[in-house]
């Protein structure tokens, strides 16, 4: 058993070897190791010790042009954690050596023949292709099972129901462990006696100020465990034969769910507004779920941060006192709070994590800063009015980041509340009407930030010199002064109304 811990990842699932083998127009072949190890990147080096320079997982790529001792050199590529060594033949050498084949077959590394009609770039492309289809496929996956898992959770016995989905999504089985560390309900196929001994064990790991969650093997199983939001000392344990890429943010989904539907002290109130959550989180319309959520107001939240699992997002909502709306796990399809409003948010640098969008009763106590969050603070909205409120959460937690601080609130239109909205409305589009996305988006960030063009490119995760190209292209579209500030609050103004 093994707490994970927070290692150095790429933004999309590796790929095995044997699938960039397979791709005949590049003529590699296979001289030693296995084919099965995973690549998650490509590194190219003709450094006579290139340890210093990778990261673990990496395609090596050398012609070998310093290599003089090649059983040292495959020992330092081995401790360095590469994954794969690909040499390529000429212009150095007119075969791989013989020397390197016999020492990456001692260590058990893959030694890929480059052929010199194929250039490093050309094998470097067919990764990085790859590992795109991959992502799509996990997120056409992650996504669907969202979806079912939603569902299932809004069934007449949902506890039961979202724990069925969780098991036939991951092919394994979904156990929810009760505080003592008995099972409370659990779904899908029987593992043997010795992998669930070794699952309760691992839920044991996850006790009150430790880990979220834990993985492990035993009795022929991958294991993971994870803590339900909430604070009562439930959790979910699952055992699979293998793992996917996936597995971690659908079960992370299912975590969202169960810490939602086994919250203590549930009234037929909260059960009614739960059930009405996980409507909006299906992707239905505020107005369809108006009448059971109540007249409000309500109060839109959106958060960034944690460890950007979604059992994080889970405990930051039970701290706040409130189920959680939408993760953001799957993709930015416009489910939750904000159904039909623009998903500001969703376009965050991505090393920010995704969104976090909750939904807070306006009479509960104002959300506070949060250690390790920033928040975006909607003002208050009736049922009707959550898509308005979750763009004004959005535009807050932009706000937040741009300056830096825990938490901002969404300021409700001053002067600009004088005039008829309509006729804004009509004027605003007519004014902004030259400008197209990300011109506008960008317009407003800027504005928001003062014309500052470092905050903005930190804001929207551009280069600045893109954001002076973006903003000088407005100017000239609108055929206005950017300087003048009579020009730029206008332009504020047209902006607040779109």
């Amino acid at each position: 058993m093994s707490v994970p811990e927070a290692t150095s990842t790429p933004p999309a699932p590796p790929v095995p070897l044997a699938a960039l083998l397979a791709r005949k127009e590049l003529g590699l072949r296979l001289l030693a190791g296995p084919d099965d190890v995973s690549l998650h990147w490509v590194h190219t080096s003709e450094m006579a010790d290139p340890y210093p320079y990778l990261l673990g997982g990496e395609l090596l790529m050398t012609a070998g042009v310093q290599l003089t001792d090649p059983a040292r050199y495959v020992e330092r590529v081995v401790e360095a954690g590469a994954a794969a060594l690909g040499f390529g033949v000429t212009p150095v050498y007119d075969t791989v050596p013989e020397e390197l084949v016999e020492a990456c077959a001692l260590h058990g590394l893959p030694l890929v023949e480059v052929p010199p009609r194929t250039p490093f770039t050309a094998v470097a492309r067919a990764l990085w292709r790859l590992m795109a289809e991959a992502r799509l496929h996990e997120l056409r996956r992650v996504t669907e099972a969202q979806q079912a898992l939603a569902t299932a959770a809004a069934r007449p016995s949902p506890v039961p129901a979202v724990l069925g989905a969780l098991a036939s999504r991951l092919g394994g089985r979904a156990v929810l462990f009760g505080a003592d560390g008995t099972e409370s309900a659990a779904a899908g196929r029987e593992v043997p006696a010795e992998a669930a001994r070794a699952l309760r064990e691992l839920v044991g790991v996850l006790v009150p100020g430790g880990p979220a969650s834990a993985s492990g093997d035993g009795g022929g199983r991958r294991l993971a465990a994870y803590a339900l939001g909430g604070g009562d000392g439930l959790a979910l344990g699952v055992a699979t034969e293998r793992r996917g890429p996936g597995d971690h943010t659908i079960a992370g989904v299912a975590v969202v769910l169960l810490s939602l539907l086994t919250a203590p002290h549930r009234g037929a109130d909260a059960t009614v507004r739960d059930g009405s959550l996980v409507r909006l989180l299906l992707g239905a319309a505020p107005a369809e779920v108006a009448e059971a959520l109540g007249a409000g107001p309500w109060t839109v939240v959106h958060a960034r941060g944690g460890d950007g699992t979604p059992f994080a997002a889970a405990a930051l909502a039970a701290a706040l006192g409130t189920p959680l709306v939408d993760t953001g796990a799957g993709t930015s399809s416009g489910t939750g709070a904000g159904a039909g409003a623009t998903d500001a948010g969703a376009a965050a640098a991505p090393g920010a994590g995704r969104t976090v969008r909750l939904l807070l009763p306006a009479s509960a106590p104002a959300p506070e800063p949060r250690s390790g969050w920033t928040l975006g603070v909607s003002a208050p909205a009736d049922a009707r009015e959550l898509a308005a409120a979750d763009t004004g959460a959005a535009r807050a937690l932009r706000r937040a980041e741009a300056s830096r601080t825990p938490l901002a609130r969404h300021r409700p239109a001053g002067f600009a509340g004088l005039v008829d909205p309509a006729e804004a409305a009509a004027y605003a589009r007519t004014l902004l009407a030259p400008l197209a996305e990300p011109l506008t988006e960008t317009l407003r960030v800027w504005l928001s930030l003062h014309g500052s063009w470092d905050r903005t490119a930190a804001a929207m995760d551009i280069h600045r010199n893109t954001v002076r190209q973006r903003i000088a292209r407005c100017a000239r579209l609108l055929d206005r002064d950017l300087d003048d500030p009579d020009v730029r609050m206008e332009l504020w103004f047209a902006l607040g109304t779109v």
